[in-house]
């Protein structure tokens, strides 16, 4: 009778510890730790089963992703990816993060280079003919940089005397969007592959003016208020989001789903807060996840 009171003992403790390893997972979910169960063959189970993830964002974005002093980049769109990993239940230290300039995002998406991109990533349907979008996570606005002691550029009609030059990326939407203000897209636009080049050349006089969206520009007015200001208001709407292969269904549903549950606990608001907020951009109400 002992030995079977024992053995009946060493059972129960045996169960409780089970549930308890049950809970653990549980309580792990979302922390790049624990348990998970993704659909056999899909997107998500591959990357849980490989335990790193390659996702691709910009290194010269304050605020959104700028490479910092730990060689990583920084920025809303860092840590919004980081929410996105985490719900995949891969460590942070496993994402191998991939420099994805505008011109080349829909390149880096299709050939596989990187799993998914956040990167100021504008949804529009010319690029949905190449990739898909999970979101939008925020809606930016493309504004004017100039030179803190200009008066002459006060919005996108300063630049139809055809006199003033103004710097953009290629292959970025504001790029194309300015073109519909210039006189002269030939000897008006000038372009590089990245910002930091475009806010070089503004403060060299090379150019009177560089466009973009203005929580990029916030980002390099905020680091150097002395040189810089924001001339007028914003003159578009960009809703930001994370594309991924476009046949890709089942994983653009899942960031959807992690998307909007970050918007309703607080991740994505203290996502904000830790990064371009801290340069005066407003959040703004939460956008409505596009499901098409």
């Amino acid at each position: 009778m002992r030995m079977k009171r024992m053995a009946a003992v060493a059972a129960a403790a045996a169960l409780a510890l089970g549930m308890t390893a049950c809970g653990d997972d549980k309580g792990d979910e979302g922390t790049g730790s624990g348990s998970k169960s993704f659909a056999a063959g899909s997107t998500m189970e591959r990357l849980y089963k490989a335990q790193k993830i390659k996702v691709g964002t910009k290194f010269d974005q304050p605020g959104f992703g700028l490479k910092g002093l730990s060689g990583k980049p920084e920025g809303f769109d860092v840590e919004v990816a980081k929410i996105i990993v985490k719900e995949l239940g891969i460590p942070e230290d496993k994402i191998e993060y991939v420099e994805t300039p505008s011109k080349v995002r829909e390149d880096k998406i299709v050939d596989g280079s990187v799993d998914l991109v956040a990167a100021t990533y504008t949804i529009n349907d010319k690029r949905k003919e190449r990739i898909a979008f999970a979101g939008p996570y925020y809606e930016a606005g493309q504004n004017i940089l100039v030179k803190k002691d200009d008066t002459t550029i006060t919005g996108p009609d300063s630049f139809q005397d055809g006199t003033k030059k103004v710097c953009s990326v290629t292959g970025s939407t504001p790029a194309e969007e300015i073109k519909k203000h210039v006189k002269d897209v030939a000897t008006q636009l000038v372009l590089f592959d990245t910002y930091d080049k475009c806010r070089d050349a503004l403060k060299g006089g090379q150019v009177d003016a560089v466009t973009t969206d203005n929580v990029i520009l916030l980002g390099y007015v905020a680091k150097d208020e002395a040189s810089f200001k924001l001339a007028g208001e914003n003159f578009t709407k960009e809703p930001y989001g994370i594309g991924v292969k476009k046949e890709d269904t089942d994983f653009r549903n899942f960031i959807n789903d992690v998307l909007e549950k970050a918007m309703q606990d607080g991740r994505w608001k203290k996502a904000w807060d830790d990064t371009a907020g801290k340069f005066g951009a407003q959040l703004g109400a939460a956008p409505t996840i596009n499901r098409y």
